[in-house]
């Protein structure tokens, strides 16, 4: 059941979001996906993984906004310069 909410979620982000209006903070958000949980190359370790990025639900999101959320986490990771609190969004 679980399954099915978190893909309905993905849909309703994929069709309904205007890609130059994302909010991309919001994408980690409703993913589950903080920032500040992991090192830069740990992040980059995810976005490399097909596995991974099943895991995070991170796959069925579009090409750019991958690219966009992937950004957004390496530049927020607990080792970059400009940090998000560990498990906040």
């Amino acid at each position: 059941m679980t399954k099915v909410l978190h893909y309905i979620i993905l849909l309703v982000i994929l069709f309904t979001v205007n890609l130059n209006a994302i909010d991309i903070e919001s994408v980690a958000k409703d993913l589950n996906l903080s920032a500040g949980s992991k090192a830069i190359i740990q992040w980059k370790r995810v976005f490399k993984s097909e596995r991974k990025m099943k895991r995070y639900k991170i796959y069925a999101l579009s090409e750019e906004t991958k690219q966009m959320l992937e950004e957004h986490l390496i530049n927020h990771a607990i080792d970059s310069d400009k940090p998000t609190v560990a498990g906040g969004f």
